[in-house]
């Protein structure tokens, strides 16, 4: 099995160790198979993620995971675990995510100096986003994009932090390519 540093194997699988982990989204289903359903909807929707539990998203069929929270830095190095590269793409616990909502500006390889400003504030606002209270990811589509980055949307109170973003005018909501912002 050939191994890479995020905790993946190169065909997509995880590696053993995480096999509990993967097993946790399907806790909240199974309490309302057994019954308890109210009770965890009732809990969810503290979070606004009832609808999303239920699929409410203009009819695609989501699935939520556990809620996630902790202390985020911007990436540096090539060791990275739980850490921001850039406004749509985070590592949590050496998994790396694509927000899939949304595109920002480019801070790696900006096409101006205006969007190597805007992407250093956007990262620097979805940083902050991430940090400041428990947020879930939802499977939206596509597991994967070509990059081997899992594609999720980030989600608090029942609102997408890329909305947040788009409309704070640090990103554009995703249409299936790269808008210019130069």
């Amino acid at each position: 099995m050939n191994t890479t540093r995020q905790g993946l194997t190169r065909n997509g699988g995880r590696r053993r160790r995480n096999r509990l982990l993967d097993t946790l989204p399907l806790l909240p289903l199974a309490l309302i198979a057994v019954g308890v359903g109210g009770g965890v909807t009732t809990m969810l929707d503290g979070f606004g993620l009832s609808d999303w539990l239920l699929g409410a998203r203009q009819g695609a069929a989501l699935a939520v995971s556990q809620l996630y929270s902790g202390q985020f830095g911007i990436c540096s190095g090539s060791v990275r675990v739980t850490c921001v590269v850039d406004g749509d793409t985070f590592w949590l616990e050496g998994t790396k995510i694509r927000i899939a909502d949304i595109n920002t500006p480019e801070v790696s390889s900006p096409q101006c100096s205006h969007e190597a400003a805007l992407g250093r504030r956007a990262t620097e606002r979805l940083r902050e986003l991430l940090s400041a209270a428990p947020f879930a990811l939802v499977r939206d589509g596509r597991d994967e994009d070509r990059y081997g980055r899992k594609l999720r949307v980030a989600m608090r109170d029942g609102h997408s932090l890329g909305a947040q973003l788009v409309a704070e005018g640090l990103a554009h909501e995703w249409e299936g390519y790269r808008r210019s912002w130069c």
